[in-house]
């Protein structure tokens, strides 16, 4: 229970730029999904410390010079 609040207390402030900033800065990530809607599912499926990482790992990665584009899902935890 507690984990969601702090995983929401993290996602409020992208889901504030992405209706805010993100429509006046315009399409730039070369990702599907963008890098936000990547960070929130990041930290929805791993939780706010490792969903966070994933998400800065992957906005290094995207950028016009040495970064990656195209499909790049968050990784699933594995379902045994």
């Amino acid at each position: 229970m507690l984990s969601k609040v702090f995983s929401k207390l993290f996602i409020m402030p992208i889901r504030i730029y992405q209706y805010t900033l993100s429509p006046f800065l315009g399409q730039n990530c070369a990702h599907q999904p963008t890098c936000s809607n990547y960070a929130i599912g990041a930290i929805n499926e791993w939780g706010v410390f490792f969903g966070l990482w994933l998400a800065i790992k992957r906005v290094i990665r995207c950028n016009p010079w040495w970064g990656t584009h195209g499909h790049d899902p968050v990784p699933l935890k594995e379902q045994n």
